[in-house]
């Protein structure tokens, strides 16, 4: 039997505070995921990787408008399922245009953001939808242009601690950002934390509560093998909690509905559903 999706949300003040002190830190956290549930990570990237080499598909021209966010590492091919899923359901889909998540944070954000310039006038305000580092970006991207924007669904986003991940993928990511600062093209920098003009405020972009108007959903598991689970659940937030792998989660039946519930409640605006208060989990 399927899991069924768990709404929470939790009894914690109206605001959630920018990172800072250790938060900001490029060190590694004290915590390990357990990493191996995440037994298939190795095949899925593998195929991610020859996906990459076909060129993403062109959104479509009717239905409510969607545009999903990959992960780290991870290209627009990853989400294919997902986006097949919301299609087949009417919705317009399309394409961040990321190939390799690797990138620049305030460049890439620039980049969603004229995404969606281009895509608003014609088809209204989109829905963002982004996996672990591309919730990150689409919760940075809302908060520059809540206009463009209706609602954001994040799925094991790490927004409260961003390096509140697995030290493995800690070292990868630190060793991205070695080769951005040493002059590499195409890899984020240890500038991209906040210190260079180029980020400037992502970091209290992506932990700030997003502006009212904007519908929030934070999907998250107790399975990740990747991100500590409790940096992903947000104060301000609906968070629905899911029996699915880090990697594994965009492909995920019980996340796949918690997602078409979400966009569908963006477009229609209807009210939340029906919400048990919870213990707030202790902080990554």
């Amino acid at each position: 039997m399927e899991p069924t999706p768990h709404l929470t949300l939790a009894r914690v003040p109206p605001r959630t505070p920018p990172a800072h002190g250790a938060e900001r830190s490029l060190l590694p956290r004290r915590v390990i995921p357990p990493l191996w549930r995440e037994a298939r990570a190795g095949s899925l990237l593998l195929n991610m990787l020859r996906e990459e080499l076909r060129p993403a598909p062109p959104g479509p021209t009717c239905g409510p408008p969607v545009l999903l966010v990959p992960g780290v590492f991870a290209g627009d091919a990853s989400l294919a399922p997902l986006a097949s899923t919301l299609s087949d359901q009417g919705w317009a889909v399309w394409p961040s245009g990321i190939r390799s998540n690797v990138g620049c944070s305030g460049a890439i954000v620039q980049r969603l953001v004229t995404r969606l310039e281009a895509i608003v006038p014609d088809h209204g305000r989109v829905a963002l939808v982004g996996h672990s580092r591309g919730g990150l970006l689409a919760r940075a991207t809302a908060q520059r242009r809540p206009d463009l924007v209706s609602g954001v669904v994040t799925l094991g986003s790490p927004h409260r601690d961003q390096l509140a991940v697995h030290p493995l993928l800690w070292a990868n990511v630190m060793t991205l950002a070695a080769l951005g600062s040493l002059g590499v093209p195409g890899f984020l920098r240890f500038g991209c934390r906040g210190t260079d003009d180029c980020c400037s405020g992502y970091d209290h972009d992506v932990a700030a509560s997003l502006p009212p108007g904007i519908g929030a959903i934070s999907v998250f598991s107790r399975r990740d093998g990747v991100v500590d689970w409790r940096a992903c659940v947000d104060p301000d937030a609906t968070n629905v909690e899911v029996e699915a792998t880090h990697c594994g989660m965009p492909s995920d039946p019980a996340t796949l509905r918690a997602i078409l519930s979400a966009v569908a409640s963006f477009d229609s605006s209807q009210s939340s559903p029906h919400l048990e208060p919870v213990a707030w989990p202790a902080a990554a």
